[in-house]
């Protein structure tokens, strides 16, 4: 893991500095922004190492600031709505179907935003995590949702924290991204629920779309 995060940091250093050596006297002058973002989470809890299987849908949405600090780097802080989680299949004699494991969170990332090109920038930085609630969802396999049972949210820690990295393509006060979450804190606290995912932790891929005004 710690190679991984230098590994970012080096490549985030070069592309600003490359960055630096390439804006032009044309490029107007940068102005703060702000606006809304939405879209699609697939989400995971891992142990050791991210896996495919058990991948779950859900949704981020919030409001962002794009704060210049020169041309080509800013600072861009968020608050999101962000649905986390799991899914896992079962199949057995009352029918087949899916458990999701859902877990809602209030989501505030800050991302650094360096401009590679006019209209294409990569970020990366720390995000925090407040868990607003935890259930889990009896889906069919026709997508159906059968029942839900409340957790109770004590039995999980209530802060989350981790790192995230990404890429997105500005189009006039258009934004669309995509990037990628990585938890570095075990989400279970206590009771049954909290011991299945003592050792768990998040990870999402998220794709968005922003408007700025």
């Amino acid at each position: 893991m710690k190679k991984t995060i230098f590994v970012i940091c080096t490549i985030v250093c070069s592309m600003y500095v490359h960055a630096q050596e390439t804006q032009t006297a044309a490029e107007a002058k940068p102005t703060a922004k702000f606006g809304i973002k939405g879209g699609l989470n697939l989400t995971n809890l891992y142990v050791d190492n991210v896996k495919d299987e058990n991948i779950k849908p859900g949704v981020n949405a919030g409001f962002y600031a794009k704060i210049p600090v020169t041309k080509n780097f800013s600072v861009q802080p968020e608050i999101l709505y962000s649905m986390k989680g799991a899914q896992m299949n079962y199949n057995n004699l009352l029918g087949s179907g899916k458990y999701r494991f859902n877990l809602d969170y209030l989501e505030v990332p800050v991302a650094a935003v360096i401009n590679v090109a006019k209209n294409f920038n990569i970020h990366a930085g720390p995000y925090a995590a407040f868990l607003l609630s935890a259930k889990v969802q009896d889906v069919d396999k026709n997508g159906n949702i059968n029942g839900a049972t409340e957790l109770n949210k004590d039995n999980f820690e209530s802060l989350d924290y981790g790192v995230f990295g990404g890429v997105a393509f500005d189009v006039g006060n258009v934004t669309i991204g995509g990037r990628y979450t990585y938890g570095l804190k075990e989400i279970g606290k206590a009771g049954l629920s909290g011991n299945l995912t003592e050792n768990s932790k998040n990870s999402a891929i998220s794709f968005y779309l922003g408007f700025g005004f």
